[in-house]
């Protein structure tokens, strides 16, 4: 008879979030449909020709920035390891990035309306006068793959549980759907839909903030009792035993290094270039670093989630560090409210899942396939059609690399798909960071100076991870945070040295 209220629950849950799918599904393709009306070329599809609103473009920033990391894999680490988490992921990192992305967005958005940029290659490209190193980035920007599969597997982790699916089942229908429907709209569609799930996930993200309100019903230090009732290691602001949050220069230090140049990824950085007027811009940064703020907080409830299962199981079932949110809002919240707080996890994956299938499509097209094809065969891409006809196929062959790489680290990931992830994200924009930095605010910068760089940063960052260099790489589970500060700081060392020391050129008035 106990098993009863499970099952019922389990069948009203099942079918509320089959109704929900529905209805989300027949909302975004209604605005497919419109973006795809308004999308003639790779402009169209990259940048959009719909004036959106500032506010609509910084919730779809927010949304684009703060994504399944931040609401599903990250709590779950978290919960794992305990405060420490929460200062690295839901402080110092936050602060750090929100700070960066005001500095940046306005230098960016100036100089990438100045030469028409459609994405980072090409403003990389155009802003140092050099192909041959629009061509590295776009080749880059491959990392990012990376990202995808981290979203997909945190989709799939709160569908397969909603839903009572076989992971791989759910992973398929994912995949097939979102990069379906990114094949048509871009960013003509993409704003609405981000809009749609950015402000599902302002409600989401106080629904999961103050999920945890019973636990300080007796104050603060009740609430830390608890914690350190399960395990001491979970109330200490640094954790020996994590492999992410050993000490102060872990948790702080490196997050606001990778905070401060998280920032230079092209799905949010070209964000800016969606506005049509420059005026739009306080407006748009002012929503987009407000809502943000908020959805980086999510990560405390990890907390909660840990005092629910303080052995991180369910019966006799483990709970993984990726599927500890999801267990904890089916089996925490009310059907009705599981519903709300599941699609606004979906849309927290959605939003910057759809933003990185239109970038990193975008970025091969045009800034790889256009540049390395035989010259008969670019004339013909430059036919609006035949673009857009390409990067649909481009969008399928990122649809079946994402599944193969999703499905492994859904059955055998080193502890979480975040240092996946990571390693990649963080190689790329490690790699951004100089560049984009002296394309803004030095603009004599010597183009070998900001090349050499770069070059730096990847040998740097991927030397550090895969050669265990320092005792930090010499566990199993390696922070990829270390790799990315040592790359940022060792290529900004060589790249400011290199600018003092090679001739100065003027390549633009900025």
């Amino acid at each position: 008879m106990d098993k009863y209220p499970i099952i019922l629950g389990q069948i009203s849950v099942v079918t509320a979030t089959y109704s929900l799918l529905g209805v989300y599904a027949m909302a975004v393709l209604y605005f497919v449909v419109n973006g795809m009306r308004k999308t003639t070329n790779m402009s169209d599809y990259a940048l959009g020709s719909v004036q959106f609103s500032p506010a609509f473009v910084g919730l779809s920033l927010a949304a684009s920035m703060t994504s399944a990391a931040t609401f599903i894999i990250n709590p779950g680490l978290i919960g794992t390891y305990g405060i420490s988490g929460f200062i690295s992921y839901g402080l110092a990192l936050p602060v750090a990035a929100i700070f960066s992305l005001v500095l940046l967005t306005k230098g960016f958005r100036k100089f990438g309306n100045k030469v028409s940029a459609l994405t980072m290659a090409q403003w990389m490209g155009n802003r140092y006068k050099n192909e041959k190193f629009a061509l590295f980035f776009a080749f880059l920007s491959l990392l990012l793959i990376t990202f995808i599969v981290l979203i997909c597997v945190g989709i799939t982790q709160v569908l397969s549980k909603a839903l009572g699916l076989d992971p791989a089942y759910a992973l398929a229908g994912v995949i097939v759907f979102v990069f379906g429907y990114m094949m048509f709209g871009g960013a003509n569609s993409m704003v609405y839909t981000n809009t749609i799930q950015a402000v599902s996930m302002v409600i989401v993200a106080i629904i999961l903030i103050s999920s945890g309100y019973e636990y300080f019903e007796k104050g603060v230090n009740d609430f830390f009792n608890k914690l350190t009732a399960i395990d001491p290691n979970l109330t200490k602001p640094l954790n020996p035993e994590s492999p992410l949050f050993r000490d102060y220069f872990e948790i702080i230090f490196c997050q606001i290094v990778v905070g401060i140049a998280v920032v230079c990824q092209p799905h949010i950085l070209t964000k800016s270039l969606l506005l049509k007027k420059s005026t739009d811009v306080n407006r748009y940064l002012l929503v987009g670093a407000t809502v943000q703020f908020l959805f980086f907080l999510v990560v405390i409830a990890g907390l909660y989630a840990r005092i629910e299962f303080p052995d991180m199981k369910i019966g006799d079932t483990p709970i993984a560090p990726d599927g500890l949110i999801s267990t904890y809002v089916v089996t925490k919240f009310p059907v009705y409210l599981s519903i709300i707080i599941i699609f606004g996890l979906i849309s927290a994956g959605m939003s910057t899942l759809e933003g990185l299938i239109q970038s990193l499509s975008s970025t091969i097209t045009s800034d790889i396939i256009m540049k390395v094809s035989p010259e008969a065969f670019r004339k013909k891409l430059e036919d609006g059609k035949a673009g857009i006809m390409v990067n649909k196929i481009v969008i399928i062959l990122l649809a079946i690399v994402s599944f193969l790489f999703s499905y492994q680290q859904l059955i055998n990931p080193n502890m979480s798909v975040a240092i996946f992830a990571q390693n990649g994200v963080y190689a790329y924009f490690s790699c951004a960071f100089i560049p984009v930095l002296f394309g803004m605010f030095l603009p004599r910068a010597n183009t070998n100076a900001v090349i050499i760089a770069a070059l730096s940063a990847l040998i740097i960052h991927f030397g550090m991870y895969y050669g265990g260099i320092t005792a930090y790489m010499q566990t199993t589970v390696k922070n990829p945070a270390i790799a990315s500060t040592a790359a940022i700081l060792g290529s900004s060392i060589i790249g400011i040295l290199l600018y003092f020391v090679l001739p100065k050129k003027q390549y633009h008035d900025m």
